[in-house]
């Protein structure tokens, strides 16, 4: 139950081959891949005196990276300035570059501009089922469908180090199109402690991306996925925060088209403090309905 021997010690346990070259020999599975290659190469880039400002990262859809083979992090320290420093991160396996991540950290500096939105008004976590409880409800109904059971159960078998429990969750009985908005309350599972904030920030990195280019197909709930993969996810950090407490994912998607979607999120603390936003761009590919015959 101690997230340090699920995260901290696999995703954010780097060895320093270098004084800027790090390797991670822990190598995720097909889904958190994304999350997985995120959180790893912000904690590259952390070794440095400031906090994380923000973190865009880029991965190229042409290179996927083989899940069973370590994954070498090369830190470019692109500016060292007084208030702001910025990291650029290459991840590399077989020699080629896999995934860049552009990290800018700033000192912590006072200012009288301050505003935010307001936090939606949802049930508190207690109140809520967790997903793997929802999962349990829906495959104790003899009436589900067996290509929704199957589907369940390998989503139940996943060992997510992540407690999330949706506000509303969605009718998987349902195809009828839906608003692309979705709420979770998310958590780091275990304890993490009152430590460098630039640790929560790279455990929120790996949570961040869970669920989150999901949100793009609650209008589209008829088609059925045939592929969807992130190209980039960028992230701001605006106030302190607790990885392993409950925070509000707030997740929208905009728009979508061309084979594309794009979502953005807000992490909101319990306080009504936002303390992170998320932008991420996806492809998304489904399988077009059969044309019916009109005999």
């Amino acid at each position: 139950a101690d997230l340090r021997s699920v995260l901290i010690t696999s995703v954010l346990n780097l060895e320093r081959l270098e004084v800027d070259l790090f390797r991670c020999s822990w190598a995720a599975g097909r889904r958190g891949r994304a999350a997985f290659l995120s959180a790893a190469a912000l904690t590259a880039a952390a070794f440095s005196p400031q906090g994380p400002a923000s973190l865009a990262a880029q991965c190229p859809f042409a290179v996927p990276g083989d899940p069973k083979v370590p994954v070498l992090y090369e830190v470019e320290r692109t500016r060292t300035g007084k208030s702001f420093s910025v990291r650029s991160v290459k991840a590399i396996q077989h020699g080629k570059p896999i995934f860049t991540c552009q990290a800018s950290f700033q000192l912590s500096q006072g200012s009288p501009v301050q505003h935010q939105f307001t936090m939606p008004t949802v049930p508190p976590p207690e109140e809520l089922m967790t997903q793997e409880e929802l999962i349990q409800n829906f495959l104790q109904n003899p009436n589900l469908a067996e290509r929704y059971r199957k589907h369940l159960t390998k989503i139940q078998a996943e060992d997510v180090p992540i407690d999330i429990k949706p506000v509303n969750p969605p009718n998987i009985f349902s195809l009828e199109p839906q608003e692309p908005k979705q709420l979770f309350w998310v958590r780091a599972r275990g304890y993490i402690g009152e430590t460098d904030m630039k640790v929560h920030c790279c455990v929120a990195a790996y949570i961040s991306d869970y669920a989150f280019l999901g949100t793009a197909l609650l209008p589209h709930r008829q088609y059925r996925i045939k592929f969807m993969v992130s190209l980039d996810h960028s992230m701001w950090f605006h106030a302190p925060f607790r990885a392993d407490h409950w925070m509000l994912y707030e997740c929208e998607s905009p728009w979508a088209g061309g084979c594309r979607g794009l979502v953005q999120g807000r992490l909101w603390r319990r306080d009504g403090v936002l303390a992170v936003t998320c932008a991420q761009e996806g492809v998304i590919r489904v399988e077009e309905p059969a044309n019916q015959s009109k005999l």
